[in-house]
């Protein structure tokens, strides 16, 4: 696929009771979407139909059997069903077992065709962890799903939000847990996955920035001993084997730092201690890439909103820029390819 000018991507729709479906039609009704790839949904035409229906869209249908089926233009949704579902039975904002059924389907159907060199790129809508749990799925969300049943050596999550490139040691912890979790081992294993993917995408000797876990970064010990005894050995060892990191940088400065260019890309310790920091400066353009599969990933970084679900009233600003930055980032991967070859 990498020799295509415009990737192919998937994009699944999401939990089929929530705001995924309306705001993947949105995206479909966005022109510069197809001016960057060859996009089409992965889903039920008759969730999608609904969902146009409340978008007011009066797009053509086009049902295709495969991805190279697509007609790809504007005016034109692409549809890749994923088989037969009881569709008039699925409620807006309720959790559903076979809402979660069809919204791990259409996942799985997006990394076999990822696997199979089909696609490109995948951008996924929201699912609903309770409800793909009832239909069996044995991960805890997206990332998980991928990571898994694409045999990857990692899923590394990061936050894109503008300049900002922000990395996680780990998102779905208690607190406590994650503390503990935040080992010399695991840091030094982002770190070193951080500089391989971003010099994958053409970025020479990219400066990682590591967080801090405790005030001022435990001055010297006074705060806790988390930075001596894990994240300075771990920053240390990085330095040894060539990469460009720093820190442990104290985490209310960590990210202005960041947004003034200071970093490529920093790495938080926990979930929100990156994802406040992101969100507050724009949540609609925080959205998530997943790095470490065989195709590019990326996400909205939202729930799927079952209060508002099938009025018409979701925003789709974070789905259309789930998508494009994912096709960015296959496109510098792309080009860095072609330097090294």
């Amino acid at each position: 696929m990498s020799n295509t000018k415009k990737p192919v991507v998937a994009i699944t729709i999401g939990d089929p009771a929530g705001i995924g479906p309306e705001i993947t039609v949105d995206t479909m009704m966005d022109e510069k979407v197809y001016q960057e790839c060859k996009p089409f949904l992965i889903g039920s035409v008759d969730i999608v139909k609904r969902a146009m229906e409340v978008k007011n869209c009066n797009f053509a249908v086009n049902k295709i059997n495969k991805p190279s089926e697509g007609k790809f233009q504007y005016g034109t949704i692409d549809i890749l069903e994923t088989g037969e579902y009881d569709c008039a039975s699925i409620e807006y904002g309720k959790v559903q077992e076979l809402a979660g059924k069809m919204s791990y389907d259409y996942v799985k159907k997006s990394i076999e065709l990822g696997i199979n060199n089909e696609i490109d790129v995948v951008s996924t809508a929201p699912i609903h962890k309770e409800a793909i749990k009832l239909a069996g799925c044995p991960q805890p969300g997206h990332t998980e799903i991928y990571g898994e049943l694409t045999n990857s050596d990692y899923a590394l999550t990061m936050f894109n939000c503008h300049n900002l490139k922000v990395f996680f040691v780990s998102r779905h912890k208690a607190l406590k847990e994650a503390c503990d979790y935040a080992t010399k081992e695991r840091v030094l294993d982002c770190v070193e996955q951080i500089h391989n993917e971003l010099t994958g995408i053409g970025l020479k000797q990219p400066k990682i920035a590591v967080a801090a876990l405790n005030p001022h970064a435990s001055d010297n010990g006074l705060f806790g001993t988390e930075e001596a005894d894990n994240l300075i050995p771990a920053v240390k060892a990085a330095q040894e084997l060539g990469i460009n990191a720093v820190g442990p940088v104290p985490a209310d400065s960590i990210f202005f730092l960041g947004l003034k260019g200071n970093y490529d890309a920093i790495l938080s310790l926990y979930h929100d201690q990156g994802h406040i920091a992101c969100k507050t400066y724009d949540f609609e353009r925080s959205i998530t890439i997943t790095w470490g599969l065989p195709f590019m990933r990326s996400s909205v970084d939202h729930g799927t909103a079952f209060d508002i679900a099938g009025k018409g009233i979701a925003g789709s600003i974070s789905m259309i820029e789930a998508t494009l930055v994912a096709v960015d980032y296959w496109k510098m991967k792309q080009s860095a390819l072609v330097e090294q070859a």
